[in-house]
C-alpha cells in the first residue's frame, strides 16, 4: 500500500516507521512548505497536519479519488461538509478524534457505562484529560468525544471546561510534561466513585491504529468510523 502522509510532524515519523515495518511503502510526505501534490502516486492519505490545513488536505484527495484518514483535530466545524463533499465525490473518510484500538474500545464503555448510570442521580460527573506541554487543543478530541458519547446516552446536554451548570459535564484539561495521553471519566457521590481510566503509554497506539483503519479503508467507498473497522457496530 502506498501511503502519503499529510503532516510530517512526530505522528508523520511515527506513522511512517510502523507503515514501514508492516510492509508499506511512504508516497509522499506533504507538509505545509509543500508546493505541489502527486495524487496519482499514493493509494491513501493519512492526515495528521494542522486545524488550519486538514480540511483542504482531505477534499482535495476526494477531487482525486484518495481515501482518506484523518486524525487531525480543531477543524471540526466544517467535519460536516467534508461527509458531503466526500459522498458527492464517492469518496472514502474515516475521521477519528483518536485512531488507538484500546481509546476506541473505551469510548464504547463510556457510552454502557453513562446509560448503567443515566438513572442514579446520586452521582455527578467529570471528566480529566492529560497531555503532554506541545498539544495545541484544549480540551482533547478524545476528551470531547467522550463526553458526546456520555451526552448522547444520558439526560446531560452539554460540556464545559468552567462555569458548570446542572445538565453539564466538566472537563479539566491539563498538560504535563511529556505525557502521551491519559482520561479519566469519574462518576463521583457522597459514598463512592466510580472511574474509568485510559493511559497511552507512548503515539505508537494512535499510529498503529491509523495504519490499521487505512489498511481496511482501501477499496471501500463512504464514511466510516473506527467503531467500522474494529467491527463493534
Amino acid at each position: 500500500m502506498r501511503i502519503a502522509l499529510f503532516g510530517y510532524g512526530k505522528m508523520g515519523k511515527m506513522l511512517e516507521k510502523l507503515a514501514l515495518e508492516r510492509g508499506h511503502s511512504i508516497a509522499a510526505k506533504i507538509d505545509l512548505d509543500t508546493k505541489t501534490v502527486d495524487y496519482n502516486c499514493m493509494d491513501v492519505a493519512i492526515d495528521f497536519s494542522t486545524p488550519d490545513s486538514a480540511f483542504a488536505n482531505i477534499t482535495n484527495c476526494f477531487k482525486h479519488n484518495v481515501p482518506v484518514i484523518s486524525g487531525t483535530t480543531g477543524w471540526l466545524s466544517k467535519f460536516d461538509e467534508a461527509v458531503t463533499k466526500c459522498n458527492n465525490s464517492g469518496g472514502a473518510f474515516i475521521y477519528a478524534s483518536n485512531f488507538s484500538l484500546g481509546v476506541n474500545i473505551f469510548f464504547e464503555l463510556n457510552k454502557q457505562l453513562a446509560k448503567m448510570m443515566s438513572g442514579i442521580k446520586d452521582y455527578t460527573i467529570s471528566l480529566e484529560e492529560i497531555h503532554h506541554t506541545q498539544k495545541l487543543d484544549a480540551p482533547s478530541g478524545t476528551a470531547i468525544t467522550l463526553a458526546e458519547g456520555i451526552i448522547e446516552n444520558s439526560d446531560y446536554t452539554n460540556w464545559k471546561m468552567k462555569d458548570i451548570q446542572e445538565n453539564e459535564i466538566s472537563i479539566v484539561a491539563k498538560r504535563i510534561g511529556k505525557t502521551p495521553g491519559t482520561h479519566t471519566v469519574a462518576y463521583s457521590s457522597k459514598v463512592d466513585n466510580i472511574e474509568i481510566k485510559h493511559t497511552a503509554h507512548s503515539r505508537e497506539g494512535f499510529a498503529l491504529g491509523a495504519i490499521i483503519a487505512a489498511e481496511w479503508l482501501v477499496g471501500k467507498t463512504g464514511v466510516f468510523t473506527m467503531k467500522d473497522v474494529l467491527n463493534l457496530s
